[in-house]
């Protein structure tokens, strides 16, 4: 991938909610990104009910970079586009470390593939999709699709010789 071009600082807020599971006692998922960084320490507790426990979990980059803007573009066309926040378990308190947020489905999907981190997609804030969009018109190229064609193959170097096939002599 190439080197990014623009980096926007994000803050990370997380909900921690009480499991019905016999196995685990809290649920977490991310479920907003702030622009810029809060005027507050990571873990910071933002609300408490008796379901749920919302925290500023910390910041990330979004990392822009020119090979990606068509991810971007797609991105922002749908309607409500999306930023796909990674956390990763500490195995301490506290549970989760940010360890990425990026506005690149594809990436975001890639994020899911190590199977160990908890990965969810959350709204972009409209000051961020404008800095996106901004950063596709400056950077886009439009690519023209080339289908590349086959190799004939050649009907002698498969055929047999001599009523035998070669290999089998």
């Amino acid at each position: 991938m190439s080197a990014a071009l623009k980096s926007i600082l994000v803050g990370v807020v997380v909900e921690r909610y009480k499991a019905t599971s016999t196995w685990i006692d809290y649920i977490w998922r991310p479920v907003a990104v702030l622009p810029g960084e809060p005027d507050a320490k990571p873990w910071t507790m933002l609300s408490e009910n008796e379901e749920k426990t919302t925290f500023y979990a910390g910041t990330a980059l979004i990392e822009l970079h020119r090979t990606e803007t068509t991810n971007y573009r797609d991105n922002l066309a749908t309607g409500s586009p999306g930023l796909w926040v990674a956390l990763r378990l500490t195995g301490g308190e506290p549970p989760y470390t940010v360890f990425a947020v990026t506005a690149d489905p594809a990436e975001g999907e890639a994020f899911t593939e190590a199977g160990t981190d908890l990965v969810d997609q959350v709204a972009m804030p409209a000051s961020i999709c404008e800095q996106v969009a901004a950063f596709v018109v400056e950077h886009h190229v439009e690519r023209e699709f080339i289908k590349r064609k086959r190799d004939r193959a050649d009907p002698e170097a498969l055929a047999r010789r001599n009523g035998k096939r070669e290999d089998l002599e």
